[in-house]
């Protein structure tokens, strides 16, 4: 349910106006627009009679969302929302992109990969400290040691990092080193993870499912927004077809289709949705130019040695070449990138 406050609706009248919503039993969260407050009301699993809310003063009327989700819905918040942390903004009009080993294998190699991407424009850091593998018996990341190894990075040149987090009991080690933490794609509908992200001041940077709809991936964010975390970043990472020429086939036509449901910030992994090393620089254009607020992308400076996924990780020389090219992009879009 969405209250539409008058323009001349004090910030008095959005405060009593969200007590009586907290009488009923649901939550409320007002959203100041260009001209008038709206407050977003969630909790209401059953019709509520608006008749209450109607006689507030300020009120000027009570709107009934048919969707399944609410708060990632453009009718709640019509408006491109900006995910922030530390300075790095995620959705506005630079275009933020996102890069580091599939794995943390080394402080050495980390160093060496951070110092390269830093230079040639990237403002997040990828890697995982925790790694969920097909095979039980393929290098599972360093744990805790990784952590740390993640939070000396970010020091020492400046980039937020973002890292899965694979359960719950992993969440909090996670969240107190991580800038932003990572659902992948196998746990797009791990419901109590879901929830958990929901708790923390992290941003939350969610995978799309292997198999989901659009609807089933809108209705995972709505999850963790639901309990009180909109700080939201959804990314398209590739979903299981028939083909074989690819790892998985990275579905770009989702990204306006979510945008124009859904006022979230979206990033595209083009690495685990190409799979193939050669397919990255070129599926990384084609996100950009599709409207992607950002890309994720796997650098290695020695792919062939990789303990997770080198095939499908570029070389720094690649990188720097990327970026020029979406740089080229993002100016006749009228975005930029750093």
């Amino acid at each position: 349910m969405l209250v539409v406050m008058e323009t001349t609706a004090t910030p008095d009248m959005v405060a009593q106006v969200c007590r009586e919503i907290e009488k009923m039993g649901l939550k409320a969260r007002p959203m100041e627009g260009a001209s008038r407050t709206t407050i977003e009301v969630t909790g209401d699993r059953f019709p509520v009679d608006p008749d209450g809310i109607l006689t507030q003063s300020g009120v000027e009327d009570v709107i009934h969302l048919t969707q399944p989700y609410k708060l990632v819905s453009r009718k709640f918040h019509p408006d491109d929302s900006v995910v922030g942390v530390n300075g790095v903004k995620i959705g506005g009009l630079e275009l933020v992109v996102m890069a580091g080993p599939c794995a943390v294998e080394s402080r050495e190699q980390c160093m060496t990969i951070a110092e390269q991407v830093a230079k040639a424009g990237a403002k997040v850091f990828r890697g995982g400290a925790f790694k969920p593998r097909t095979s039980p018996y393929s290098f599972q990341g360093l744990g805790e040691e990784g952590l740390k190894i993640l939070a000396e990075v970010r020091e020492k040149y400046k980039l937020m990092i973002v890292t899965e987090a694979m359960d719950t009991e992993a969440m909090d080690l996670v969240a107190d080193y991580a800038d932003i933490i990572q659902i992948g794609s196998r746990n797009m509908q791990n419901f109590s993870l879901l929830r958990k992200a929901g708790r923390k001041k992290n941003p939350v940077l969610l995978k799309r499912g292997m198999s989901a709809t659009v609807e089933e991936f809108l209705m995972a964010a709505e999850y963790v927004m639901a309990e009180g975390n909109h700080n939201v970043i959804l990314c398209e990472r590739g979903v299981r077809t028939f083909a074989d020429h690819t790892r998985n086939t990275l579905d770009l036509s989702v990204v306006p289709a979510v945008k124009q449901i859904s006022h979230l910030p979206m990033i595209v992994d083009s690495s685990h949705g190409t799979g193939k090393r050669y397919q990255v620089l070129p599926m990384s254009r084609a996100a950009v130019a599709a409207g992607a607020d950002g890309l994720l992308v796997e650098v290695h400076h020695d792919p062939v040695g990789a303990l997770s996924d080198g095939v499908q990780s570029i070389t720094p020389d690649m990188f720097v070449r990327l970026m020029g090219e979406i740089r080229a992009i993002a100016g006749v879009l009228g975005r930029s990138c750093a």
